[in-house]
């Protein structure tokens, strides 16, 4: 036998080894805990949702426009066999609004889907990625935290925050009744 005969075999024999051993050891799970969000850009601001605050995330649905609505509800969309309204984002946080939300996140708390520009995707944050957000006036009170991650960098938006002001909203301008 060869000398590199004899020096693969030594390999194929220490690859072995490896292998085996890796079913012998215990499955090592990342016990690091990470939130779960979803990166969405409304304009050219980047924002995140939290997964567990979202019912789900549509496409390309069709919002029927309703009379007589407030500025920030786009109108109805169906979802399901159930008719939900639908808020616009951008107005929702005080920007104007030009261009027409392609995407939808239904609400987990309430039945209400809110609509923004671009779906960037999922993505996961430690702890130490979630930091508190300071007070800004571009974003009311609906940003809490901001996620910085190698990848996204944006507020985390505070889906029940935006719907108690949704609520409040249509509080004000329900008639009285007599």
């Amino acid at each position: 036998m060869s000398v590199a005969q004899c020096g693969m075999t030594e390999r194929a024999a220490e690859l072995r080894r490896d292998f085996d051993r890796t079913f012998a050891e215990p499955i090592r799970l990342d016990t690091a805990a990470k939130e779960v969000l979803l990166g969405i850009r409304i304009g050219e601001q980047r924002y995140a949702i939290r997964l567990a605050e979202a019912a789900g995330v549509h496409a390309d649905k069709k919002i029927t426009r309703v009379p007589g609505s407030s500025a920030a509800l786009r109108g109805i969309a169906g979802f399901r066999g159930v008719l939900l309204p639908v808020y616009d984002l951008h107005v929702l946080l005080g920007h104007s609004s030009s261009e027409i939300p392609r995407w939808l996140v239904v609400a987990s708390a309430a039945p209400v889907a809110l609509a923004f520009s671009a779906f960037e995707g999922q993505l996961r944050a430690s702890p130490d990625e979630i930091l508190p957000q300071l007070a800004r006036p571009d974003v009311a009170s609906y940003a809490r935290e901001l996620v910085r991650t190698q990848n996204f960098m944006g507020p985390i938006l505070h889906l029940p925050s935006i719907l108690d002001a949704i609520k409040a909203s249509g509080r004000g301008a329900a008639p009285k009744e007599e």
